[in-house]
């Protein structure tokens, strides 16, 4: 019998964490499941926790380092990494506007929404987080019962997880200048951001600036320093493939675990919790189906007029269904190459440089996708992320998205940096675990046709582009290859 796919895998394996949670709630088992199955998701979000900032780190700077010698960072260069840029940030805002505009998070019971935040408040005093915004419930008499119930710690402790005596310490910071965001991308010192996930723009800082000085550098002298980042980079990956080839476990124990937390014994709210995920796959899925069919087009009308609405989607179609099925954008690049350059008409020289640097710096689902989910989850703990924070969130899911791509389940690895960004709990990914593969081959739909579009605008810039019409694209793509 064929080997079954991890993937499927790490779906039957959220299919029973859910069945279990559903169970468990009924049965009143929850604390069992909290003391001997959840553990070994805090021990699968610590294993991701730990492999996250040095993979960041290395990725960033193999990725910036192999774009090639420093004249290839110049026109061409430039014009690439920037329109990239650019349709990263508009992805990454339109799904900031759907999920403000639609508030899937708030379409939750309000009282699981109050417990969620009850559980986030005392979560956060054990990280040491600084909490300035929202209801201090753990003060409110008619919550702390409740409070008691979801914690363990005691009566004193659920005190000392107020906020108020933190209020002193937020005062301190209001003195900042408005470019205070920027200063603080840039380390003092940075083995002490390496040993922060909460200062992981400035680690994102340190790769970028240290790829690029590798480029401007002797050959001979930066070889050695490039081989080696490779090779630990390529460590780094291969210890997120042994962690994977356990996901399937570990997401089981995850996802009962943070279901069981959130519901106890009560089945009513794990009803909840996917009533409003359903809100929220929906709110992704208006976010990706626009980039694809409205911003990407218009981008396109706006700049290369040549290649029609309709043209454009017919070319690309053998690698937008490639995408969909493997969820890959890398896996896809061969294909998209080939409808890029039979297709479309893009000159060789142009593909060959601009979709191999789109697969790996590209990633405007995966980035819109990681804004609509910190929102959304800190929208159902009661928790409204200020216009500053949304601004690091985009920083941080735009600059973390440089590196993502060669990384085996990027979104995950990368989600836990952005929510880790605005001190907010990682282990909050497992909510979103059920539908996020069907999420993820939409995400890659709208990378790869990202990269085409990219690469049809550079390409006319330079004069490189001989589009000569609609045609079959499998006339000249072999589906089977």
């Amino acid at each position: 019998m064929k080997k079954l796919a991890l993937h499927w895998k790490i779906i039957i394996g959220m299919v029973l964490g859910i069945i279990w949670a559903l169970v468990s709630s009924s049965m009143g088992w929850s604390e069992f499941t909290i003391d001997w199955i959840d553990p070994f998701g805090t021990i699968f979000i610590n294993l991701l926790k730990l492999i996250a900032v040095p993979l960041v780190l290395f990725s960033i700077i193999s990725g910036v380092a192999n774009i090639g010698d420093p004249a290839s960072l110049g026109r061409m260069g430039g014009k690439t990494l920037g329109i990239y840029l650019v349709t990263t940030i508009l992805a990454i805002s339109l799904g900031l506007l759907l999920v403000n505009v639609i508030s899937p998070g708030k379409l939750i019971d309000e009282q699981s929404r109050i417990d969620n935040r009850i559980s986030y408040e005392i979560w956060a005093d054990s990280e040491g987080y600084e909490i300035k915004d929202g209801v201090n419930y753990l003060k409110d008499p008619e919550f702390f019962e409740r409070a008691q119930e979801i914690s363990d710690l005691s009566k004193s402790e659920l005190k000392e997880a107020s906020v108020a005596d933190k209020m002193e310490t937020a005062k301190m910071k209001e003195d900042t200048t408005p470019l205070q965001p920027l200063v603080d991308i840039v380390p003092s010192n940075f083995f002490y951001s390496l040993s922060n996930n909460g200062l992981m723009l400035q680690i994102i800082f340190f790769a970028i600036f240290f790829g690029v000085c590798l480029l401007f550098i002797p050959t001979d002298k930066a070889r050695p320093v490039m081989n080696l980042v490779d090779s630990v980079n390529e460590v780094f990956l291969k210890m997120v493939d042994v962690v994977m080839q356990a996901a399937p476990f570990f997401v089981f124990a995850l996802l009962a675990g943070v279901v069981s937390k959130m519901a106890g014994d009560d089945i009513g709210k794990v009803v909840e919790i996917f009533k409003g995920l359903s809100w929220y796959s929906l709110t992704v899925l208006a976010g990706l189906l626009l980039m694809i069919f409205v911003v990407y087009p218009m981008i396109l009308k706006l700049f290369v007029k040549k290649v029609p609405y309709k043209g454009f989607f017919k070319s690309m179609s053998p690698a937008q269904t490639l995408a969909f099925s493997t969820s890959s954008s890398a896996a896809t690049l061969p294909v998209t190459m080939e409808c890029v350059e039979q297709n479309l008409g893009v000159n060789k020289k142009i593909s060959s440089f601009v979709l191999p640097i789109g697969a790996t710096v590209n990633m405007d689902g995966t980035s819109l996708y990681q804004a609509v989910a910190v929102i959304f989850l800190a929208q159902m703990h009661m928790i409204d992320l200020t216009l500053g924070q949304q601004i690091t969130v985009v920083l941080t899911a735009t600059l973390a998205s440089i590196g993502s791509a060669a990384v085996p389940s990027a979104g995950l690895v990368m989600l836990i940096i952005v929510l880790s960004s605005v001190g907010l709990n990682p282990a909050w990914i497992a909510i979103i675990f059920p539908v996020d593969r069907i999420l993820d081959m939409f995400r890659t739909v709208v990378n790869v046709t990202g990269d085409a579009t990219v690469c049809s605008i550079i390409a006319d810039g330079e004069n490189m582009l001989d589009y000569k019409g609609e045609k079959d694209p499998t006339e000249t793509f072999d589906l089977d290859s």
